[in-house]
């Protein structure tokens, strides 16, 4: 990392305005003389959500010298709305001042390219370090405190507190609900995200019974009054011994990386999987439930004979196996995308919702960042597969209807098997209940007005109606599905992100990765870089694609002048400390979607900063 580099840090702007600071509008100047750190992010993205998890020791140990400013830079159409930003920012509680940029103004002047991006911007107003993707904690606590020393030195370090001030909290009986289960008994289990609870309610889906937690965020086992959870989202029941609904739910406890398990009877919670800690890459996937790490399991379903869990933070499917107690990777290599197959080689983004069918055939998956409804099918030769019904992939998105290899979603967080074999999606980011029927392949619109729905489940009574949490309308919402879904008019988008220009033909792509301080490459075990390269449509890349172990790489774009697609482009770091006797290991990963258009005269080198700071992409 050069850290020497002087970069002139471009001012803050943006069209939203500001979040958290009691409606005052900051300034870099107005911050001279604080270490100031950007967090890019989008609150659709799970790996901006760890960032924003993974930073908060890190403000509370620096809060006299460091402010940390989120900059919302919206992916979909419907981020770019103040009011989910103002959402997103209570229900992920985020405890900094944010700048509601809709239009990617300060993205672009910082030469943003990838969700999530930290900047750090010394006392002086420099740009001194830049890191994509998530896990860089380490490098920026010993960054920040070389920085103090050196500015306080110089007696250009000023002290105090943040300007952040939260907002008042609004009275609600739920607040930023997650998930829904109906209770064999009666009534419903409902995730409280915001609020760090479970809820059940009564029959009339609005009446609390009881809540279980003390709504305090933490790891703790024990009576419905003792237990922590931190942002639980998915709700289980586990079947019996005689395949009947039994008395134990399992919970998908996101931030705690955990599967935890309550007793309905007791209110007892436990913790049956996850150490607590993220899983990262390199670490084990399969053995003792309670020895390996998860990483933001979203939902949870029973399907073929085991727990199915959408792992959200790594892109894939995992199995609990509740009599042994085990854990395993079920579907997906951690690649962000959408490629079908057998269940090891698919690509997943951020599944967020499972839900079985009820003849056991099939396995539905809301796949929020591809906007994809999914299924794991067996496979005849054996093991599951993957298939996409409705979707195209990272970046394209909209409201369409009608036939499914042509129809449209926008972030879907939830799926609902209905008792005629048909699914009905939550279809997030549109505000609506979408109907899919695998007897026509074709899908519809079951419902509007909604408020980003989450999750949902078909009413006990039967009758066609399904129970929706309306997540931003803080409430559960009772629905009859009509006979023939509605088609409205259609909608289609892409990701909201100019294209950068780059010369056809032969063309660098250049990964910068410096290891941070009192870290160095970890050769070890072979080499400690890794790049996968690929082009949407695939005909963009000529030459290049495929994965190798150097972070530079020349590629050869296919096309003439006006020709746009989006390039792929994931990478992996490791390093290691270099003193003590059990130097600590890093893992530093990102994935681009880079969208292109081939002008003559363009550069020919394209730069993405993993960690590190490439001048010429700090500048613009």
């Amino acid at each position: 990392m050069n850290k020497r580099a002087r970069v002139r840090a471009p001012e803050l702007v943006g069209e939203g305005g500001w979040l958290n600071t009691g409606g005052e509008r900051l300034s870099l100047g107005e911050l001279r003389g604080k270490v100031v750190v950007l967090d890019f992010w989008t609150f659709c993205c799970i790996n901006c959500l760890h960032v924003i998890d993974e930073l908060r020791e890190l403000e509370e140990r620096h809060h006299d010298t460091t402010v940390v400013i989120g900059v919302h830079s919206p992916k979909f159409v419907h981020e770019a709305e103040h009011g989910a930003v103002v959402d997103a920012v209570e229900r992920y509680g985020v405890a900094h001042p944010v700048l509601d940029d809709p239009r990617l103004e300060t993205w672009k002047q910082y030469a943003v390219r990838a969700w999530p991006t930290l900047v750090v911007i010394d006392p002086e107003g420099y740009v001194v370090a830049q890191h994509a993707g998530e896990g860089h904690v380490h490098a920026m606590e010993k960054l920040i405190t070389e920085l103090e020393a050196e500015h306080e030195a110089k007696g250009t370090l000023r002290r105090g507190e943040s300007p952040w001030e939260p907002p008042e909290p609004t009275a609600t009986d739920l607040r930023f609900p997650g998930k829904v289960l109906a209770l064999p008994e009666g009534g419903y289990l409902v995730s409280d995200t915001t609020r760090h609870q479970l809820v059940q309610l009564a029959a009339d889906g609005e009446t609390a019974v009881r809540r279980i937690g003390s709504g305090e965020r933490g790891l703790v086992d024990g009576a419905p009054e003792q237990a922590r959870f931190s942002e639980p989202q998915g709700l289980l029941l586990l079947p019996d011994d005689e395949g009947g609904a039994g008395s134990v739910v399992l919970v998908a406890d996101t931030v705690n990386h955990a599967l935890r398990r309550l007793d309905l009877a007791t209110g007892e919670v436990t913790t049956v999987a996850g150490t607590g800690a993220q899983w990262m890459q390199g670490g084990p996937t399969d053995g003792p439930a309670r020895e390996i790490a998860l990483s933001s399991p979203w939902d949870l379903a029973w399907f073929d004979g085991r727990v199915w869990i959408a792992m959200a933070g790594v892109h894939q499917l995992w199995t609990y196996d509740p009599r042994e107690g085990t854990v395993r990777v079920a579907a997906g290599t951690t690649n962000e995308g959408l490629v079908d197959g057998p269940a090891a080689e698919a690509w997943f983004a951020q599944p967020s919702g499972l839900a079985a069918a009820p003849d056991g055939e099939r396995l539905w998956v809301a796949d929020s960042e591809t906007s994809a409804l999914r299924c794991i099918e067996r496979a005849p030769e054996g093991g599951h597969a993957v298939r996409t019904v409705v979707g195209t992939g990272l970046f394209d998105f909209g409201h369409r209807d009608g036939a499914a290899e042509q129809a449209l979603l926008q972030h879907p967080l939830g799926v609902a098997a209905l008792p005629d074999g048909s699914v009905v999606v939550c279809d997030t980011y549109n505000h609506a209940l979408r109907r899919y029927d695998p007897a026509t392949d074709e899908i519809g619109t079951a419902a509007t007005d909604l408020r980003e729905p989450s999750g949902a489940v078909p009413a006990p009574e039967g009758g066609g109606e399904v129970v929706v949490v309306e997540s931003a309308r803080h409430r559960l919402t009772r629905l009859r599905l009509p006979e023939r879904a509605a088609q409205v008019e259609a909608a289609a988008h892409r990701t909201r992100r100019e294209a950068t220009e780059v010369a056809p033909g032969a063309l660098t792509l250049d990964v910068v990765f410096q290891a941070p301080p009192g870290q160095k490459l970890d050769t070890r075990y072979g080499p400690s870089t890794r790049l996968v390269v690929s082009a949407t449509p695939p005909g963009l890349l000529a030459d290049g694609a495929g994965a190798g172990t150097d972070l530079r790489r020349e590629v050869r774009l296919a096309g003439e002048a006006g020709t746009e697609g989006v390039l792929h482009v994931s990478a992996m770091a490791a390093s290691c400390d270099e003193e003590g006797e059990y130097p600590a290991c890093h893992v530093h990963q990102q994935d681009w979607g880079v969208p292109v258009r081939l002008a003559a005269g363009a550069p020919a080198r394209l730069p993405l900063v993993l960690a590190g700071l490439d001048e010429e992409s700090a500048q613009g």
